[in-house]
């Protein structure tokens, strides 16, 4: 398989070309090998591999033989290494088992030849964390891929693969999506199982899945590892037919809340991040959707006061477990400024503290649910600007508090926390460009557990205003 074939074709392209036997998985692997190790180069978005051969996986998965990579962070698979972006786990703690996620990607035949970086333990728009450098945008290497899971992104958009495992508390599927041109979706809470380790990773914020170029391997991908495992917590209705049967069906009429103003307290938006909505909207009433300005009632002071106590009580766990477990002490070599920061926050907060952020929590799900019982979906930018600069987002810096760093991260990205406090689903599709040619993300939200609505606007939207055809300057091939 020639390399510019390779990059040209999306995951279901290339299962059904394993399939059929036209191709063999093992030169497709080799070729994914070439493709990654051609771009790593430029953007360092592997952390460990390219490996020699893919982890062991499904032969007859609907996606056998794919080649595939995991962030390195929360999902990981038996035996690998794991260092979540920070120098405290050194080369990385080898994992006992998969995470059941894991095991769905070899059940679904993804050959993961891989691991991607992330900034450190997650807590970053962006992906350059001290212990495995800064990962670069191939739409232009001055800028970031976002974050945090940069290093997936960026091996997507330069077409080293088809897709890539991420994962997402604060928006770190769909921003990353966004700053790179790719399709980013959030499920629903509950709706990927992110045990066995976590119930409720991040106070119920964080939720994994993975990125992809196409919406058809989006839900694909989530018809493979969609569903409950014993013990988790939630248990979801699934969905009345399978979620790629949702690409060809067309959307039914909606009504489409647009709104171009953060959730989040922090930040203005970029005039070309609010143009690119409002040109989606447009076409979203030429498909004959009732479009019109909307928004539910949020208290932005509030919702973040309790989205940075779940973050800070998150990381200052996180860090103490490890420490605990691996008979280490954490301090400035090998924790990065801010991460200290949010940690020290966290080790003072009290049980108190952490049910008030729940309530706010429940009174902002409450007014969101409520919403959508008029509003089918929301409109909205993915981020408040198209990308920001490499280094604009230093996590080293001793100069901010930990609430000096929130502040900072979600001036650039007011929009997708709210999807993680509600656990609605959420999907960033590449509808607008720059004049530099940088993609622009566009955010779309359903109702919880509501994926099959989202997938079916996506893909009218990608038929509609296609992107296909656009590739970055950095790419395999």
């Amino acid at each position: 398989m020639e390399l510019t074939e390779y990059a040209d074709l999306d995951a279901t392209a290339l299962a059904a070309l394993i399939r059929s036997g036209q191709v063999h998985p093992d030169e497709v692997a080799r070729t994914a090998v070439a493709a990654m190790e051609a771009v790593q180069p430029k953007v360092n978005g592997l952390v460990d591999g390219p490996f020699e051969r893919p982890l062991g996986h499904a032969a007859d998965g609907p996606f056998a033989g794919v080649p595939f990579v995991i962030k390195d962070l929360i999902a990981h698979a038996a035996g690998v290494p794991t260092r979540s972006g920070t120098r405290l786990l050194g080369a990385g703690v080898p994992m006992p088992e998969d995470t059941l996620l894991m095991a769905r990607f070899r059940r679904a035949g993804l050959a993961t030849l891989g691991l991607t970086a992330t900034p450190e333990l997650g807590f970053n728009a962006n992906t350059e964390a001290v212990a495995t450098g800064s990962v670069r945008n191939p739409w232009d290497l001055d800028r970031s891929p976002g974050g945090s899971s940069g290093g997936s992104a960026a091996l997507v958009a330069a077409r080293a693969l088809p897709v890539a495992h991420g994962n997402d508390g604060g928006g770190s599927i769909r921003i990353p999506a966004a700053a790179c041109g790719l399709v980013g979706l959030k499920p629903s809470q509950g709706r990927v199982s992110p045990g066995p380790d976590y119930a409720d990773p991040l106070l119920g914020l964080g939720i994994e899945f993975a990125l992809t170029r196409t919406v058809r391997d989006c839900a694909g991908l989530l018809d493979a590892v969609h569903g409950s495992e014993p013990g988790d917590r939630y248990l979801l209705p699934g969905p009345v037919r399978p979620y790629a049967d949702e690409v060809g069906a067309g959307s039914r009429p909606l009504r489409i809340a647009l709104h171009t103003e953060p959730f989040s307290g922090n930040g203005s938006v970029d005039p070309r991040c609010v143009a690119a909505v409002e040109s989606v909207g447009r076409a979203l009433e030429g498909l004959g959707h009732v479009v019109e300005r909307a928004a539910p009632s949020v208290d932005a002071a509030a919702f973040d006061d309790a989205n940075l106590v779940a973050w800070c009580s998150f990381l200052a766990d996180g860090i103490d477990t490890m420490c605990a477990a691996l008979g280490i002490e954490a301090g400035p070599d090998s924790l990065e400024a801010t991460t200290r920061a949010c940690a020290e926050l966290g080790r003072t907060l009290r049980a108190a503290d952490i049910y008030a952020a729940e309530r706010v929590f429940n009174t902002v799900r409450r007014s969101v649910a409520s919403f959508h019982q008029t509003w089918d979906l929301v409109l909205t930018p993915t981020m408040n600007v198209p990308n920001t600069a490499a280094g604009y987002l230093n996590a080293d810096d001793a100069s901010l508090d930990a609430r000096g760093w929130y502040d900072h991260i979600f001036s650039t990205a007011g929009f997708t926390a709210l999807s993680n406090v509600t656990g609605n689903p959420a999907i960033s599709l590449p509808l607008g460009s720059t004049e530099e040619g940088w993609p622009i993300g566009v955010q779309l939200v359903a109702p919880y557990a509501d994926e099959a609505t989202l997938i079916a606007i996506a893909a009218d939207l990608e038929r509609a205003l296609p992107w296909a055809d656009r590739r970055p300057p950095v790419v395999a091939g």
